[in-house]
């Protein structure tokens, strides 16, 4: 059952959550079987997207979608994870090249350091003219350096984006994906703890140390903890010094699942988008129109009748990554 569970640390400028997806990982993976699957590596990477994304959507309670992307370079070209507002969420790869099963991220996306991570917030209810928020950070570090890991990647995305430390533990097989965030929060007014503020009293500086090492214990956690151990003794081996307040943990309905936003409509308009001469061209060589939604393998068949309708209909929004095959 997936699961996500909050915390603070009282009296400190410190947050945290922990989320645990398990059915709703196992049916992204369970459709994507149906082509052959992930390989063990691609596996990690996505779910640790998933893992990463949820909590970033969590975290800010934004009322739309979370959508977070790799643009690799790589043998795997593009990763995508979607958490709504509710938590459902979706995820997808697509891999044109062999992928070792214990390959390191930088050399399934980022073979010739021009990968990329983005994160989209798209409003649910968008106004005329109103267009997405974007962040996109690239997959090495200051120096230059290429990054082996997720979690090193979101990490430089909030610090630069957000101006808020985080600390992040991402871990996922093919049974689960999971992740630990704990982040800084900023002081009142302009005091913020990720460097901004001018000020340098001591109880800044104290403060700043409290999250160091929150964010220390935190790194701790090993990767078979994280999948293997539940949420209660993941978070009692780590802070048992600390003094922790817990909130209810979502569960069930009220956390983590996954459903798929595409739909015949939605399909239509991206059609419309590619313009009658091309789906013409398409109907000319194939007869039909057929589009297989990635993220849940839902198949939509349009013959020449539905294509003709598709133009008469108001243009609708594209379905972002659904697309043809």
């Amino acid at each position: 059952m997936s699961e996500l569970h909050k915390f603070v640390f009282e009296g400190l400028p410190v947050r945290g959550m922990l989320v645990r997806i398990t059915d709703a990982w196992q049916e992204i993976l369970q459709r994507r079987a149906q082509a052959g699957g992930y390989p063990a590596a691609v596996t990690e990477l996505l779910g640790e997207m998933t893992a990463a994304a949820t909590l970033m959507q969590a975290n800010i309670k934004f009322n739309g979608a979370l959508v977070m992307q790799i643009h690799g370079d790589g043998p795997v070209k593009l990763a995508v994870a979607e958490v709504q507002p509710d938590l459902s969420l979706r995820a997808t790869a697509t891999v044109a090249g062999e992928v070792a099963d214990d390959a390191p991220l930088s050399h399934m996306v980022n073979a010739t350091n021009q990968g990329r991570c983005a994160i989209t917030l798209d409003p649910k209810d968008r106004q005329p003219g109103q267009q997405p928020y974007q962040g996109v950070v690239p997959l090495f570090g200051d120096r230059r350096e290429k990054l082996e890991k997720l979690s090193e990647v979101i990490e430089h995305y909030m610090l630069q984006s957000e101006q808020l430390d985080t600390k992040l533990v991402l871990a996922a097989n093919d049974k689960m994906a999971a992740g630990l965030l704990i982040q800084r929060l900023p002081l009142q007014g302009e005091a913020n703890l990720a460097g901004q503020s001018q000020q340098r009293d001591e109880d800044q500086i104290g403060r700043n140390e409290d999250y160091q090492r929150i964010a220390i214990l935190a790194s701790s956690l090993k990767r078979e903890e994280l999948l293997g151990l539940d949420a209660d003794t993941i978070l009692h081996r780590l802070f048992w010094e600390e003094n922790l307040r817990r909130f209810d943990p979502l569960l069930a309905g009220a956390g983590p699942r996954f459903a798929c936003t595409c739909s015949r409509e939605r399909v239509g308009g991206m059609l419309r988008s590619l313009g009658r001469e091309e789906i013409e061209s398409i109907l000319e060589e194939q007869g039909q129109v057929e589009v297989n939604c990635d993220f849940c393998g839902a198949q939509y068949t349009f013959d020449p009748v539905d294509a003709a309708q598709v133009f008469l209909q108001p243009l609708a929004q594209p379905p972002g990554t659904d697309r043809p095959q």
